[in-house]
């Protein structure tokens, strides 16, 4: 009867252990959302961290200094975060998955746009929420920005998601 009694709490304590690691309230795609949602927010806080302390520089690739074009400083705010980018929104465009409206962004999702040539990727940035991004932009470094009006509103052209 001992026996008995010890291999019921045995596996009555290992059922425990098991739902404990995995809720049946929780399927794995919430898991996944979850885990995207809260890496999404870390990628826009260490961005947002660099408000006011970053410099850009077309072509320039510079962490020592904080001194970056719009495609190194999503690299380095990426790489903070575990995420290796290449170098160039044209080269960052090709990664994750593709996101081709701006109603399906997800916070932490790097946003695409044409600055120059119509249709041409040549900017990016960070989707912040609420139909904003941030970004290391000419004018003013380090900001946040509309996606959907202004200057940004009509020269988005994708998101990729991570």
């Amino acid at each position: 009867m001992k026996k008995l009694i010890t291999a019921a709490l045995t596996i009555s304590t290992l059922f425990s252990a098991v739902s404990f690691i995995t809720p049946s309230s929780a399927s794995a795609s919430d898991s996944a959302q979850e885990f995207s949602a809260t890496s999404g927010s870390k990628i826009v806080n260490t961005a947002k961290s660099y408000q006011g302390k970053v410099t850009y520089k077309f072509g320039v690739r510079n962490p020592s200094k904080l001194i970056f074009d719009c495609s190194s400083f999503t690299q380095f705010v990426f790489k903070k975060n575990g995420i290796d980018l290449p170098w160039g929104s044209k080269a960052q465009a090709k990664r994750g998955k593709a996101v081709h409206s701006k109603s399906k962004l997800t916070v932490g999702d790097l946003v695409m746009f044409s600055v120059n040539k119509p249709g041409k990727i040549d900017h990016v940035g960070i989707y912040i929420g609420n139909g904003k991004m941030i970004s290391n932009m000419p004018s003013k470094g380090v900001g946040i920005a509309s996606i959907n009006t202004g200057y940004w509103g009509s020269r988005y052209i994708t998101g990729r998601h991570f």
